[in-house]
């Protein structure tokens, strides 16, 4: 398969990006030098290769989620700047 002018148009549509006339040889010896590696790949004998999905076989080891009370409310608004008797206090920041 060969990349051409049109390809180009119709690949740059999709990624939604504009591509000047005068870059369109480039891409097109680019995107013609990337098939032709693909394809070099295509002729590899891959029997036996088991798929690579991570670059790891090692997996998370997740902990279950505990509830703590770890501080009180009132230590928890102790070094606040502006709180009431339970929340947190701060400026508004978005105007309608």
């Amino acid at each position: 398969m060969t990349i051409d002018k049109q390809t180009i148009d119709k690949v740059a549509n999709l990624a939604r990006i504009a591509i000047e006339d005068k870059e369109v040889d480039t891409l097109m010896a680019d995107m013609n030098k990337i098939l032709t590696f693909m394809e070099k790949l295509n002729e590899l004998d891959t029997n036996g290769v088991a798929p690579l999905v991570y670059m790891n076989t090692e997996e998370n080891v997740w902990r279950e989620d505990q509830v703590k009370q770890e501080i009180t409310v009132a230590e928890g608004l102790k070094n606040a700047a502006r709180h009431n008797e339970n929340f947190f206090m701060v400026p508004k920041i978005i105007e309608k």
